[in-house]
């Protein structure tokens, strides 16, 4: 029986006391006496969300898989637990076997978003091991990061001894058997990260010098040793169906985001919009076999009693054995009570019959993410879809018994004008028309509802848009006030509802996502402040932060206010994403010219992921 960390009267004190007590159903147990590597997954967020995070899942059944490995879990500690830890000086500890943090030999951080980056120094902080990787020895863990935001780690550089760029089921079993082996041979620590460095998908921040020109762009970044790769290879599961994944998934004893059995049934997406980030670090496309996600589906089922499955990918209508997939999901487990969640589809007539067989339509909503109002504004960022569509979709969703529509765009896109805001509005107004037009007066139930939500344009790395200039907080404000003026004046519009997001949370996303090393000192500054948990609304702080970019001389406007030069050398260049930098300034010279590429199986574009040879790339040879 594992002791707890926690007294029960701390416990009683706290909200949720599940985040914090592991011996959750499918858990991994082992005796910590017969294995080598005590590896320490850590998901920088509240338990509810990090649970829900489907990599974590992966990699932890994918460690616990080798004998030699013992993966556990910890999660950042919410405010009222944080406040106690610190107060009464409590490590941090894992859920498995509720010690602390310190004792084990990897601590993997995966980092989703942005937003986390304060809650970072916090696992670090309660852990009491150093926040600068430069302070570390063998006492510490190696601390290493994985996940979208490692796409450009520059930020976060002085804080890892290293990072893992790429789909985690490749290189980590030759990084867990080098240090086996660097351990037996008894190196140096700084030994041991330099012949890491050497193993693909992994970057070592220490064994590069970053030097800078006077007006604080990069002059270069250059490893500092010959035998250290001058460029990070970016790590893709070529054979897809066959990888690692959780049959038997932790299932938390309390409620979570994602609280589903999940199946991946597709990684990366055809479609190439010029402004999403993982619609290029994930290519090429590559599917899932159809009968591998029937087995799975039976599988995690039994193994987890959940009573919902959903499928997941960037794009599921683009799944090409949808139909039977879905048939038979359907024909198996509809008469047993499971929901059946399908998320990311395009709205036709195949979907609408779909989620009309697995949904309850007068409770459902039915979802477009158009983004653009205009079509020239979706032929700007490449969005391959007309307003012919979207009105078509929506007609036949009415007809079908919907009246419940949600809208989603963003604002601030390169290129943007007066008028392609004002057609979002517009765009509202011509659905709410059809149902009207649609649906005969007797066969409504109530007025339509159409719902529209905007986010902030943020470019990433890696993207056409990361040459491009963010709006500032007055530009976006002035923005989000056109459009609701325009809503305002719509005939409609007491079936039309407006939702806009903060635009400081977005501009800060933005300096992290565009930022190089000079930031570490903001983001210490920053937590030194108080602040944590700013992906939450509620305790996000934007006089904390203006006071650390004063206090450290840091301007936002430097990272986020310009249009960068063609040939600028970028925080994250050094990382070959196998999409070529040239492929991604002629994406953003064809936005310029409103000139639409064809999606990956009507014709190769050309952006590098060939040279991979994998997914669709094969069929497009």
């Amino acid at each position: 029986m594992v002791k707890l960390a926690l007294s029960d009267d701390i416990l009683m004190k706290i909200d949720k006391p599940a985040r914090y007590i592991g011996s959750e159903i499918n858990m991994v147990k082992k005796n910590i006496e017969d294995v080598k590597i005590r590896f320490c997954m850590c998901f920088p967020d509240v338990y509810e969300i990090g649970m829900s995070h489907l990599g974590l899942q992966i990699l932890y059944d994918m460690f616990n898989k080798r004998e030699d490995v013992y993966c556990e879990r910890v999660f950042s500690p919410w405010v009222d637990l944080n406040n106690i830890m610190k107060e009464k000086n409590i490590p941090l500890f894992s859920l498995e076997t509720q010690q602390p943090v310190k004792n084990f030999d990897f601590l993997g951080i995966t980092i989703q978003y942005e937003m986390c980056y304060t809650n970072i120094l916090q696992v670090l902080s309660l852990s009491n091991i150093p926040i600068f990787s430069r302070q570390r020895d063998w006492d510490s863990p190696i601390v290493i990061g994985g996940g979208p935001c490692t796409y450009n780690p520059e930020p976060l550089a002085d804080f890892f001894d290293m990072f893992y760029i790429g789909e985690g089921e490749t290189s980590y079993n030759e990084l867990l058997d080098l240090y086996n082996e660097s351990k037996e041979q008894n190196i140096s620590r700084d030994e041991f990260l330099r012949k890491a460095s050497k193993i693909e998908g992994i970057y070592v921040p220490s064994l590069y010098e970053v030097k800078y020109n006077e007006d604080g762009c990069i002059a270069s970044f250059l490893p500092l040793y010959d035998d250290v790769p001058s460029k990070v290879s970016r790590q893709v599961v070529k054979d897809f169906t066959s990888s690692v994944y959780p049959e038997k998934p932790i299932v938390p004893y309390t409620k979570v985001v994602q609280d589903r059995v999940v199946l991946e049934i597709m990684r990366g997406c055809i479609r190439g919009c010029r402004f999403c980030q993982a619609g290029t670090i994930y290519r090429p496309t590559r599917q899932k076999d159809v009968n591998k996600l029937k087995e799975q589906a039976e599988t995690m089922l039994k193994n987890t009693g959940c009573d919902e499955i959903s499928l997941s990918s960037l794009s599921s209508s683009d799944y090409e054995q949808l139909k039977e997939l879905v048939e038979f999901l359907i024909d198996n487990f509809k008469s047993r009570g499971v929901n059946i969640s399908l998320p990311s589809l395009r709205i036709d007539a195949f979907s609408l019959d779909v989620m009309g067989k697995v949904q309850d339509i007068r409770k459902s909503s039915l979802t477009f993410a158009p983004e653009a109002g205009s079509q020239r504004m979706r032929d700007v960022i490449n969005k391959g879809i007309t307003k012919e569509d979207i009105l078509k979709g929506s007609s036949d969703a009415f007809k079908g018994g919907w009246n419940k529509v949600k809208l989603y765009f963003m604002l601030g896109l390169p290129l943007e004008k007066e008028d392609d805001i004002k057609e979002i509005a517009y765009l509202a107004e011509e659905i709410a028309e059809k149902y009207y037009d649609v649906v005969p007066k007797e066969e409504r139930n109530g007025k339509c509802q159409i719902v529209i939500s905007t986010s902030f344009f943020v470019p990433k790395p890696f993207t056409p848009f990361q040459w491009a200039r963010m709006n500032t907080d007055t530009e976006y404000l002035d923005k989000t006030h056109l459009l609701n003026d325009t809503v305002k004046k719509q005939l409609n519009k007491k079936s039309i509802k407006y939702n806009w997001h903060h635009a400081n949370v977005s501009r800060l996303e933005g300096v992290f996502a565009r930022g190089d090393r000079k930031l570490s000192k903001l983001i210490v500054d920053a937590y030194n402040r108080g602040c944590i948990f700013d992906a939450w609304t509620e305790y996000f702080s934007k006089e904390k932060w203006d006071e650390a970019f004063a206090n450290t001389g840091i301007s936002e406007s430097f990272y986020l206010d310009r249009e960068r030069d063609k040939d600028e050398i970028f925080p994250w260049d050094f990382i070959d994403a196998h999409v070529t930098k040239d492929f991604l300034y002629k994406e953003y010279q064809n936005a310029k010219d409103e000139i639409v590429t064809p999606n990956c199986r009507q014709k190769c574009a050309g952006c590098g992921s060939a040279s991979l040879k994998c997914g669709v790339c094969i069929k497009q040879k």
